[in-house]
């Protein structure tokens, strides 16, 4: 019987440190941006900013940082980038431990910016390293065990943790965000990796050779399609998730840090269930069953009256959320071409992830308008309820458009 991939696999095992590290960090942060705009603000729509503004590069950098990634030598750029989110992360400390002034919430949407620039090449990367470090037969193991230590640093003990960090300084949470990040770029450091050879057309031409295999693969556009569809849908549930918590449940800051901590388990759980969920169901209906679950979760957390019934629909949600994870991310790196796959990944992530600044706002608009009609309540009642319709629509389109098998 072979060695698990973490214990023979030296450069798996660093990339699974760094990435464990830097999710618990945005664990963190997934708690604490958010919380700290509420404390400038009441405005769901300028909370909304800030959520869509960590999101917006996705759509306006995907596509030129799939180039410069594969022009580029990926531990170095990921350390780097590390780096960077380091330095702007201690610039929301300083803001954070500032009384809040008029204005503010918008200089915390311009950090939550450019943190997303860097996480737009730092996440390419990484995902278009993976299948240079372990062999094509280790990538769902590898993926899962990836997308298992991001649920629960990132969403277990990142946000509960923030929630007790929080109640001794809102600004806690970044500082230990900062070394976690610091730490980090020091391990991808220590990857040892042979030099790879790197793209020698221009910017232009580089970038046309990557939009000419995505277009010339209409299953591979499809997938970008629903899954941009998806994340439009589930950002605009996130946006107001918090808003949710406080105004209809009334959660404390560590009590919804329980509720995100319930998402993780079911994510961690959708992550290590895959091989046998596809074994046992195949690829096709497992995509199938991930939208549909999707769909009914968001809707029980419309009509939930409990932190409780919130965490356990969010806890299936997150479950289907790594179905499909594992099954399309571990398809895509055997699909492209290793030359392409920075450039072609970073294309189907601005479909995948571009949409997602636009759900953000979205879901704010949406809040902001039917609350005058409806009252705060029901308005954000209403933004869950109209998220798990949108998903029987995605379903159905699916059914049509889909077919990996």
């Amino acid at each position: 019987m072979a060695a698990p991939l973490l214990i023979r696999n030296v450069n798996f095992r660093l990339l699974f440190g760094a990435g464990t590290l830097t999710n618990l960090g945005d664990g963190l942060i997934a708690l604490a941006l958010p919380w700290l705009a509420t404390l400038m603000t009441q405005d769901a729509v300028a909370i909304a900013a800030v959520a869509a503004a960590g999101r917006l590069p996705w759509l306006l950098f995907a596509v030129p940082a799939g180039v410069i990634i594969d022009r580029a030598d990926h531990r170095k750029l990921i350390a780097r980038t590390d780096l960077l989110r380091a330095a702007i992360v201690l610039a929301i400390l300083m803001l954070a431990m500032n009384e809040p002034v008029a204005g503010a919430v918008w200089v915390l949407a311009g950090l939550a910016f450019l943190l997303g620039s860097a996480e737009v090449l730092r996440d390419n990367a990484a995902q278009t390293m993976l299948p240079s470090i372990v062999e094509a037969d280790d990538l769902e193991v590898a993926n899962g065990q990836l997308w298992s230590s991001e649920q629960l640093t990132g969403q277990f003990i990142g946000p509960p943790l923030a929630g007790v960090l929080i109640a001794a300084g809102i600004g806690i949470p970044f500082g230990v965000d900062a070394a976690l990040l610091v730490l980090a770029a020091g391990l991808v450091w220590m990857i040892s990796l042979a030099p790879k050879t790197p793209v020698q057309s221009d910017f232009r031409t580089a970038l046309k050779e990557g939009i000419a295999f995505m277009r010339g693969d209409p299953l591979l556009l499809r997938l970008a399609i629903v899954l941009g569809a998806a994340n439009f849908i589930a950002m605009g549930t996130i946006t107001v998730q918090v808003l949710f918590a406080q105004d209809v449940l009334g959660l404390p800051a560590y009590a919804y840090g329980w509720v995100l901590s319930a998402a993780a388990v079911g994510a961690i759980c959708g992550s290590l269930l895959t091989p046998r969920m596809v074994a046992l169901l195949g690829t096709q209906m497992c995509l199938y069953l991930s939208i549909a679950t999707w769909g009914i979760g968001y809707a029980v957390v419309g009509l939930s009256g409990s932190g409780v019934v919130m965490g356990a629909a969010l806890f299936c949600v997150m479950a289907a959320a790594m179905l499909w994870n594992v099954i399309t991310v571990s398809w895509r790196q055997r699909r492209i071409p290793g030359a392409l796959l920075g450039r072609v990944n970073s294309i189907y992530r601005f479909f995948g992830w571009g949409s997602m600044p636009l759900g953000a706002l979205a879901a704010g608009l949406c809040v902001s308008l039917l609350e005058n009609d409806l009252g705060r309540e029901m308005a954000l009642r209403a933004t869950f309820l109209m998220a798990g319709g949108a998903c029987a629509l995605l379903l159905g389109y699916a059914v049509l458009r889909l077919r990996l098998e």
